[in-house]
């Protein structure tokens, strides 16, 4: 079994967002032979190559800290084609068929934001109807599609986390369940606010930082990044082969996320 033990610092953040995790367990992840796959989904119409977005950027990050795994983003229109592309990759013969072993051994990671998010579960209940288990899911102010279950997370899944905002026209779900607490384990529902921590938001358009600013505010928030990453690497089994990297917050790839207000306090929350 690999423990995963979330530190209080990593929890660190201020006023609401603070979160007490307790040790939990996942089972062995990344076997022998077992693919390491993660995925990401952009939000909106966003689409998967924007390096202006953090979901693009925290892929390109995951690319560099684990050289050896495969990380891939989509749009969140683009399930299906996500499904077909990583079970070809978890068929490690390549004989078209997913043996038993293939699907039991591979660790599969997922997150999104906004609609993305939703995506994350639609594609895990996707995955669990074909037997893939899943080892961590991430969202990051889901905003349900319609017929999505986002607030519903399948049996097939390990441990998920929801990272949320309540204030602007668009503000995600606030809370996560598991569909079989046994199977599943809920990592936390993490309410991040920002009247007194506004977050830079010029990689969007004026529009959308005029009248939708705190749903952006927490896809850029770097205390988010830095979070998912340690959650990513506590959940990756230790025998992944990983390159020394600084968290996503002092990362030239996000590098945009330290102007204004972050950059001033990026020091004092590391």
């Amino acid at each position: 079994m690999l423990a995963l033990v979330l530190a209080p610092s990593i929890f660190a953040a201020q006023g609401p967002a603070q979160v007490a995790v307790p040790k939990v367990h996942f089972p062995q992840t990344g076997s022998a032979g077992g693919k390491v796959i993660i995925v990401g989904f952009v939000g909106g119409f966003v689409s998967q190559d924007d390096a202006k977005h953090p979901e693009v950027q925290f892929g390109s990050y995951l690319r560099d800290r684990y050289p050896l795994i495969e990380v891939v983003v989509f749009g969140n229109h683009h399930g299906r084609k996500a499904l077909h592309v990583v079970a070809r990759m978890i068929d490690s013969d390549g004989d078209g068929v997913l043996t038993p072993a293939e699907k039991r051994e591979s660790t599969i990671i997922v997150y999104g934001h906004s609609w993305g998010a939703a995506e994350v579960v639609t594609f895990a209940h996707a995955l669990g109807q074909i037997g893939i288990p899943v080892a961590l899911t991430i969202q990051i102010d889901t905003i349900a599609k319609p017929g999505s279950k986002g607030a519903i997370i399948p049996a097939n899944v390990a441990s998920a986390i929801n990272f949320y905002q309540t204030r602007g026209p668009l503000h995600g779900l606030p809370e996560i369940v598991a569909a079989d607490p046994k199977q599943t384990t809920i990592l936390g529902n993490i309410l991040m606010t920002y009247e007194d921590r506004p977050i830079d938001c010029r990689n969007y358009s004026w529009y959308a930082r005029a009248f939708n600013r705190p749903h952006h505010e927490i896809e850029n928030d770097f205390r988010v990044w830095n979070w998912s990453a340690s959650l990513i690497d506590s959940t990756l089994s230790e025998t992944t082969v990983r390159v020394q990297a600084p968290p996503p917050s002092e990362s030239p790839m996000f590098g945009y996320l330290r102007r204004g207000f972050q950059g001033q306090i990026v020091a004092g929350d590391q």
